[in-house]
């Protein structure tokens, strides 16, 4: 830390016009999605580096990321996944974590950019790895799906459940995933039958509201261990946040998708879905239930 004591830094003018510039309104414009599976030896250590550092200096602290949460799937819930062939997370239970981070409206270009330029600093800084400068991330983990994205639209079970931009800060018991694709390319037709056909069936009891993204590929000068899933601009992803154990409600409510998006002609399918539970965020609760 720095001493009170040391010399005032100068404030470089940018911070004072880069706010006037742009949309600054309070909606929830998009997304960063970032699905990671620890290395069992490190579980504990990148637990502590992500929360403790990561998760502030790589995320929250930069424009326009307005809030968060972080997600576990403990052994007693990975069976909660689908379908078995999934391409996305391989093998099913791969992926632990997942970190969800909300971006204003009109501003994801702008924080990607400076996602970008402070992340490969904290690379050089020795910071992009729990264990310090001269450690390959690949080691420690790997990520399973990572996307900025485009908020399409929110779904809620009835009008006394907060709006989208409050989300993450509700004490919400569970999430649950899912990635669909339109193997035709057309997102936008997916969308609206997934608002109106899927939808209905899903939201309902403990399962209150659902957000809808449509994902975006990475950046071209992203950081290599990054991992790019294929197909991503054919499709959407639908997060459900839900007042109760996702395993009270998975048979009725998300067991049947697959089926769903077959009888609803076959134009899209399941890429995966997975359930989670909240981390106690600061704590290391959960590390040795994960393998």
């Amino acid at each position: 830390m720095s001493d009170s004591t040391d010399a005032p830094r100068p404030v470089d003018e940018a911070y004072r016009r880069l706010p006037t510039l742009g949309p600054d309104a309070p909606d929830l414009g998009g997304a960063l999605i970032t699905w990671v599976e620890p290395m069992p030896e490190h579980v504990v250590a990148y637990n502590r580096w992500y929360e403790d550092d990561h998760m502030i200096t790589g995320a929250m602290s930069m424009p326009w990321m307005f809030s968060c949460r972080r997600w576990v799937a403990p052994t007693w819930i990975q069976h909660l996944r689908g379908p078995a062939d999934s391409a996305v997370a391989v093998p099913l239970d791969a992926g632990k974590y997942i970190g969800v981070y909300w971006v204003n409206g009109g501003r994801i270009d702008d924080h990607t950019a400076w996602s970008l330029g402070a992340n490969y600093r904290l690379h050089a800084e020795g910071r992009g790895s729990c264990r310090g400068e001269g450690h390959d991330p690949l080691e420690e983990r790997r990520h399973v799906f990572t996307a900025f994205a485009d908020h399409l639209g929110s779904s809620y079970r009835d009008e006394g459940v907060p709006r989208s931009v409050h989300t993450l800060v509700q004490p919400y018991a569970g999430m649950v995933i899912e990635m669909i694709e339109a193997p035709d390319g057309d997102r936008a037709a997916l969308d609206q039958w997934l608002r109106r056909e899927h939808l209905p069936s899903v939201l309902g009891g403990p399962v209150a509201v659902t957000v809808r993204f449509a994902p975006r590929p990475l950046p071209p000068d992203r950081l290599a261990h990054v991992k790019e899933v294929d197909g991503v601009e054919r499709m959407v992803v639908l997060l459900h946040f839900l007042e109760a154990d996702p395993r009270d409600c998975w048979d009725d409510r998300f067991a049947p998708t697959a089926e769903r998006l077959a009888a609803g002609g076959g134009a899209a399918s399941l890429a995966v879905q997975a359930a989670f539970i909240p981390t106690r965020h600061g704590t290391d609760a959960y590390t040795d239930e994960l393998f």
